[in-house]
């Protein structure tokens, strides 16, 4: 039997772009600009994230019916450009007969050639998709020069049908555009899901995903391409804007004699990049969710409470690299209860961090509330009540602060702290967003370790900026003689065991205490974790981290009296 084998070249763009959800504007500018780059290497397809034109996720702004009918106008404007130019997989909000889909486009010849709607709607987590869009039906490949493209968007690659279906209809190659959420597994979960998926139909596939900050989610871009194994042969930085342009080539074997054609596309030139995880995944996932959100809100600077703790000196070396030391004020609010050395750690963090420090004693405010409660509370010990007082006056000197001057208010309270309510609501609670609300206290000491020890070139901050002793010496609010956070909680390594295993991993209690915990410790926490769910509803956003923040995975009722109790 006679063969012959031939070759033909596609080049695939990639572009890992950063777009601020309701800037339709801003972000066609970045699409046009990347457009222009992929036309001038030479790309016969370019790819952009999912949802780009408004942004993901863009929750019920899709619902609007000028924003669908804008992102429709820009969309046919943009498909122009292809009149001449390299096609384009284009994703956006699309109406239509009265329903709204999470649609692709497919854009060649300076028109939108083929429209296919995402099947699988993802409806758990963070996600509300199936809330906003119609569900589409199974897609067909889209023609391109011959070639056989399926578009799967994003979950259609996670659930079983969609690449079967299109592999079914001869499609030779996966293109998918993508808004998958940064949490400590996403890469692992990616190339293990989808690799199989891969694998099982043997189609290569291109994976773009966003990058950026959306209030509580992050966007670690990471985009990938795979061969027909599962096997890595493309992959895009992690964390910031990135391009690519990969060369395929589809061999084809033409057997005369039973007169068919086997392709095989296969990548012969692309970069690979290093993709991030651990410590110094989570701090720039921290980085980049702090920064885009004072950015996108228009702040040109944040403030923070400086305590001479761990929270403090992580949260003002966080917003540091984000943004710059010129960008960050801290501001040391000392009491007759704040030792020397704190005064003393938190004016050499500030100073290594290169930041505005400044230092305001809050004494004439505690005495004033003293004062006019004076008749109230006569005859009653000193509680919680006078420690809050403390922590709500610092609360007042911040917004005051943000009020005359313009910096958002940064909070610092840990995952520990905010899961069994041991901070302060109108007090340290207040402010506009928390870079370290997903992380707990124990991993908060690790990664400080990590971050003195490490000096990311691409950011903004200090080598070593946190004290060792702001790392070493016992946590404590310091709103009370000789207070320690052990005093009234188990040490944070109990603690934190006991909450992960009912947050992350909404464990039974009694699972919990064959670990080793007391019945007594695990009941507690757990009463603790359920009744300061009031107290999370009000506290700002906060970057996601693991793999179940509080707010858009964990939506716990306020009113609530289960116990979970052995």
């Amino acid at each position: 039997m006679k063969k012959t084998v031939r070759t033909h070249s596609l080049k695939i763009a990639s572009a890992q772009l950063n777009a601020c959800v309701g800037d339709l504007n801003g972000n066609m500018e970045k699409a046009r600009k990347v457009y222009a780059r992929a036309k001038a290497g030479g790309a016969d397809i370019l790819v952009l994230p999912e949802q780009f034109v408004i942004g993901y996720p863009a929750e019920d702004l899709v619902l609007k019916p000028a924003a669908l009918a804008d992102c429709r106008a820009l969309a046919e404007s943009f498909a122009k450009l292809t009149q001449d130019g390299p096609a384009v997989v284009y994703n956006l909000p699309w109406l239509d007969k009265g329903n709204i889909y999470n649609a692709a486009l497919f854009m060649q010849d300076g028109e939108i050639t083929d429209i296919r709607y995402k099947h699988h709607l993802p409806n758990y987590g963070v996600f509300d998709e199936a809330r906003i869009f119609t569900r589409g039906p199974l897609p067909e490949p889209v023609d391109f020069k011959g070639l056989k493209i399926g578009l799967p968007i994003c979950e259609d690659l996670w659930q079983p049908g969609v690449a079967s279906h299109l592999a079914d209809l001869g499609a030779e190659i996966l293109i998918s555009p993508n808004g998958s959420p940064w949490r400590r597994t996403a890469l692992t979960e990616r190339v293990a899901a989808l690799g199989e998926k891969v694998h099982n139909e043997g189609l290569p596939l291109i994976y773009v995903n966003q990058i950026g900050g959306q209030d509580e989610l992050v966007f670690d871009g990471s985009s990938f391409s795979m061969d027909a194994d599962g096997e890595i042969v493309q992959a895009l930085k992690s964390f910031v804007e990135d391009f690519d342009i990969a060369t395929w080539e589809r061999h084809v074997e033409e057997r005369h004699v039973e007169n068919t054609q086997k392709g095989l596309w296969v990548c012969t030139n692309a970069k690979i990049e290093t993709q991030l995880s651990g410590h110094e995944a989570d701090w720039r996932a921290m980085c980049l969710g702090l920064a885009d959100y004072v950015n996108n809100n228009g702040f040109k600077q944040v403030v923070l409470g400086m305590s001479g703790g761990i929270d403090s000196a992580m949260v003002a070396t966080i917003a540091v690299d984000a943004l710059g030391p010129e960008r960050v004020w801290c501001v040391m609010m000392p009491t007759k209860y704040t030792s020397g050395d704190s005064l003393t750690d938190a004016e050499e963090c500030a100073k290594a961090l290169g930041c505005r420090y400044d230092s305001i004693a809050i004494k004439p405010a505690i005495d004033a509330f003293s004062d006019m409660l004076d008749s109230l509370f006569d005859g009653l010990s000193p509680d919680t009540t006078e420690e809050n007082i403390q922590s709500r006056s610092r609360a007042l000197i911040l917004m005051a602060l943000s009020n005359k001057f313009g910096p958002m208010v940064v909070t610092t309270g840990n995952k520990s702290e905010m899961a069994v309510g041991y901070a302060t609501l109108y007090g340290d609670m207040c402010g506009g967003y928390n870079p370290v609300k997903d992380i707990y206290k124990t991993e908060l000491f690790k990664l400080a370790h990590w971050r003195n020890a490490h000096n990311p070139e691409d950011l903004f901050g200090a080598e070593c900026p946190i004290p060792i002793r702001i790392i070493t010496k016992p946590p404590s609010a310091e709103l009370r003689d000789d207070q320690k956070d052990s005093d009234s909680l188990p040490e944070y390594d109990i603690l934190d065991d006991i909450l992960f295993g009912l947050i992350e991993q909404d464990l039974p209690v009694e699972d919990i205490i064959a670990r080793g915990h007391s019945q007594k410790d695990v009941n507690r926490i757990q009463h603790l974790l359920y009744i300061a769910e009031y107290k999370r509803r009000q506290a700002p956003p906060g970057v996601k981290i693991g793999s179940k923040n509080f707010g858009r995975d964990r939506r716990y009722p306020i009113t609530n009296r289960y116990r979970d109790i052995v």
